[in-house]
This record gives structure tokens, sequence and C-alpha cells, in this order.
């Protein structure tokens, strides 16, 4: 349970920062043409993808041999990768040539945060795994 909370934590703090922003901010992103919806869409998206290979990667964790919690890392950000290029997809697909370019971006670089999140915190697992 102890591991759970703290590779956990920081997905968490993230999302409620960035809902907390996005949500507070919505002035100022219709000023710049943001869509907010995007964006929140998006942060629900890779919190629950967050989740998802969190489970994966502790399931991995447990096992004896390093090459399944290697394989379960590069696993996790295909999963994220991909499912986060498809949601783009499908976003352009429904919205036609009205898609609003600027809150996609920043939605990438809101993936990268997550990212970032997520290799801090294996990172320290590891450490104090083989430390």
């Amino acid at each position: 349970m102890k591991l759970f909370g703290k590779m956990l934590l920081p997905i968490l703090v993230i999302f409620v920062t960035f809902t907390t922003f996005i949500i507070l901010a919505k002035p100022l992103l219709l000023k710049y043409d943001v869509d907010s919806h995007v964006l929140l869409s998006a942060n629900l998206l890779f919190l629950f993808l967050g989740i998802l290979v969190f489970f994966i990667q502790k399931n991995a964790l447990a096992n004896k041999n390093p090459n399944v919690f290697i394989r379960s890392i590069i696993a996790g950000m295909m999963i994220k990768m991909f499912s986060t290029v498809l949601a783009i997809l499908i976003y352009v697909v429904f919205t036609g040539k009205n898609y609003n370019t600027k809150a996609v971006f920043i939605s990438l670089l809101m993936y990268l945060v997550y990212l970032a999140a997520e290799v801090i915190a294996l990172s320290a697992e590891n450490k104090k795994k083989n430390g």
C-alpha cells in the first residue's frame, strides 16, 4: 500500500494541479482561443493512462526477472503514446477543420509532464530496490 501511494501521488498531484489551473484560467484560455474542454479531456485521459500503466508496472516490479520490469516500462510508454495519438485523431476527425491546434499542443506538453513524473517516480523506486 505504501508503494501504491508513493508512485501514484505525483500523477494525482499533477492531475489536480492541471485541472485547477484549467478551470481557474478559463477566461485566459478563451482569450487565447484555447479550448478548455480539450485540455480537461486530455488531463483525464492522462490520469487514466497513468493509473493503468502504474498497475502494469507495479505487477512487473514484483517479478524477480528485471527484464519484465523493463518491458513493462516500454509497454506503458507505448500504450500512452498510441492512446494519445488515437485520441488526437478521433478529436480531429469529429471536429473536422475546426479542431483547436493550440489545445492539442498544450495537451502534448501536459503528456510530457505526466511522463516526467512517471520517470522520476520509477527512477526513485528502482534506486530503492537496487540500492
